[in-house]
């Protein structure tokens, strides 16, 4: 590995850690340890790969939500992130390329007349979502006809969907299934309304620490770290990005 520049390492860890903002709230992404609640997952794996090559530490900040997550964007609360690119993100981030694509879908009750992606965006039909979350941006930009029905975050948006007797949630597929098939009387609709390209992020600004970021993702990506730690979270079903 060539050795990286102190440029490089001031841009991204300016305060002599890599602070990292980690969300709790895309479970295929980064679990808590159930005994330390410490970060688990690729996101976690791949910060602390970054922090060994920078040589400094990782310092997590968590959150329950991607929108959380890009609120603090611009204050100064992380060097890097893992989010979802969107066009209202990159106001006040800097994405790279992506790492892992995940799929949004919708979760209903097993007798709702919704079978198909496209029968959602129909009048009355309302989409419980977490706030901010990226197909919360997506769905915003694209539905023609049903409504929106935002909860503050992706867990809540389940809650909320069953205890007001929503039509559907929108959410990843993966914890979407989970939560399915852990309950009665609910099931998954087939396809995708979206696929959600995950990627890591750095403050708009920061452009020597992001040129840096974007080769550093598209090592991991060719050989096999990123695959590897999703296998070791037991996220199979999630695909690394070509």
């Amino acid at each position: 590995m060539q050795p990286i520049s102190k440029a490089v390492v001031d841009d991204l860890a300016p305060k002599g850690v890599l602070r990292v903002a980690i969300n709790f709230g895309n479970p295929v992404l980064a679990q808590p340890h159930p005994q330390t609640g410490a970060p688990m997952g690729v996101s976690a794996d791949l910060a602390k790969e970054l922090a060994r090559q920078l040589g400094v530490s990782p310092e997590f900040i968590t959150y329950d939500g991607a929108g959380k997550v890009a609120a603090a964007a611009d204050t100064d609360a992380w060097d890097i992130a893992f989010m979802a690119i969107d066009p209202a993100r990159a106001e006040t981030a800097k994405f790279t390329q992506p790492y892992v694509i995940i799929e949004g879908t919708y979760m209903v009750r097993s007798d709702s007349p919704l079978r198909a992606i496209d029968d959602v965006d129909t009048k009355d039909v309302r989409i419980a979502v977490g706030k901010g979350a990226a197909y919360d941006l997506f769905l915003s930009r694209s539905l023609q006809h049903a409504q929106i029905v935002r909860a503050d975050t992706s867990a809540a948006a389940i809650n909320l969907f069953l205890d007001q007797s929503l039509d559907t949630v929108a959410g990843v597929r993966q914890p979407l299934v989970a939560f399915a098939a852990a309950h009665d009387g609910l099931r998954v609709i087939d396809g995708r309304f979206t696929a959600i390209e995950q990627a890591m992020a750095t403050p708009k600004g920061r452009t020597v620490g992001w040129e840096f970021l974007q080769s550093f993702v598209g090592d991991m990506k060719r050989s096999g770290f990123v695959a590897q730690a999703l296998e070791n979270s037991g996220q199979r079903d999630a695909s690394v990005a070509p």
